[in-house]
């Protein structure tokens, strides 16, 4: 059984010494330093999500930036391999023009030959049948 003497009253006085000293001593510091971490933790984390939206617009940034750039870079492309289809075209036609003139003048002077070896013949023709008729006849007779 519990006897109600003085050394209960001095335990519980000994008990609720020891709580504020505890409280003073470990418990407030501890509480405060808790307090004070969790006040820096929340700081980071609004720096954090800042810097992660900041992040954010600036990829966007970037990338239309990018978009513009490649618009441009493609824009520029076109236009140049238009002058050089073009310019390639130009040459392509003055060749075939000089390959064509070049043919013409090629088959003219063909043609031209032709008909002075023609009329060449032509010619001798009377004299190549006046020759056989002589080979002819001398064998003949």
């Amino acid at each position: 059984m519990i006897t109600l003497d003085m050394t209960m009253w001095v335990h519980i006085v000994n008990i609720l010494i020891m709580i504020a000293v505890m409280n003073a001593v470990l418990y407030r510091p501890v509480r405060a330093i808790l307090k004070e971490r969790k006040k820096e933790v929340a700081t980071l984390e609004t720096d954090i999500e800042t810097f992660e939206k900041n992040a954010e617009l600036r990829l966007e940034e970037f990338d239309q930036k990018l978009a513009v750039a490649r618009a441009k870079a493609k824009e520029k492309y076109d236009v140049v391999r238009s002058e050089a289809m073009a310019v390639s075209s130009e040459k392509i036609a003055a060749i075939r023009k000089e390959a064509e003139q070049e043919k013409n003048a090629g088959l003219a002077d063909l043609a031209g030959q032709f008909e002075k070896a023609k009329s060449e013949l032509q010619n001798q023709i009377e004299g190549f049948g006046k020759e056989m008729a002589n080979k002819i006849l001398g064998r003949a007779a």
